[in-house]
């Protein structure tokens, strides 16, 4: 399908990304603990024995075709069952930005973009309360579900960088059945730091789930991408 109804509002494919800030980080968690929260369909990307790359994105969508609305991505980089590269195939391909991610949980604070979302990708998104505090060279966000904190994380906030457009991949389940989304995602204001966050975790079942991944801790590295612009485009089974 090209073309979804949401709320009595058309949204037509792909949609558009024209101006947002993102800030992301990536940790080496317990593999073991990864594969009990990531669908059979999928295998955590391995950076080394034993430990699997996970990350924490916050978004702030200023102008997209779903609305303007924050967002709290919580994922594993994976592969397809029986797909994995080895430890050395997945460092070259996460510094491609070759790896998937599957999304385990994607809060927002918008409820059309969370029906939208649901409906058209199968992402895993709620309505949430997500404050977003922005200072010149620092970005904290809180994320709050069910009047329980789940966690606050802070990461460096800009960059001089130029991210020329990549190609990427996020799967997801409808219905049951796996489906891989394209997407793509270009940005100006980008920066790169090893380590930089800091990520402190709450009372809510979510961050009981961190904790089984052995978070907190020190980040493997953040990433920051400003006047961020995108595409997203359907998804198709596997």
């Amino acid at each position: 399908m090209n073309a979804y109804t949401i709320q009595g509002r058309e949204v037509r494919l792909p949609v558009i990304v024209r101006d947002a800030s993102s800030g992301a980080a990536t940790w080496a968690v317990d593999a073991a603990a990864a594969r009990r929260l990531i669908p059979d369909a999928f295998e955590p990307a391995l950076i080394w024995p034993g430990k699997a790359l996970f990350t924490l994105a916050v978004i702030d969508y200023r102008d997209n075709d779903l609305g303007r609305y924050h967002e709290v991505s919580i994922a594993f980089f994976v592969y397809r069952r029986g797909a994995g590269r080895g430890i050395l195939g997945t460092v070259t391909d996460f510094f491609r930005a070759a790896v998937p991610t599957y999304i385990r949980h994607l809060p927002v604070d918008g409820a059309f973009t969370r029906e939208a979302g649901e409906t058209i990708w199968g992402f895993p998104k709620t309505v949430q309360q997500i404050d977003i505090e922005r200072r010149p060279e620092r970005c904290t966000c809180r994320l709050t579900m069910d009047g329980q904190a789940v966690l606050t994380l802070a990461l460096p906030a800009g960059g001089a960088r130029t991210l020329p457009e990549q190609h990427m991949v996020t799967y997801s389940l409808i219905d049951g059945v796996a489906h891989a989304t394209p997407f793509t995602s270009s940005a100006e204001g980008a920066g790169f730091h090893l380590g930089g966050a800091e990520l402190s975790l709450g009372t809510h079942p979510i961050a009981d789930e961190l904790r089984s991944l052995g978070l907190p801790k020190r980040a493997l590295m953040t990433m920051w991408m400003e006047r961020m612009q995108g595409r997203f485009d359907a998804a198709a089974p596997l």
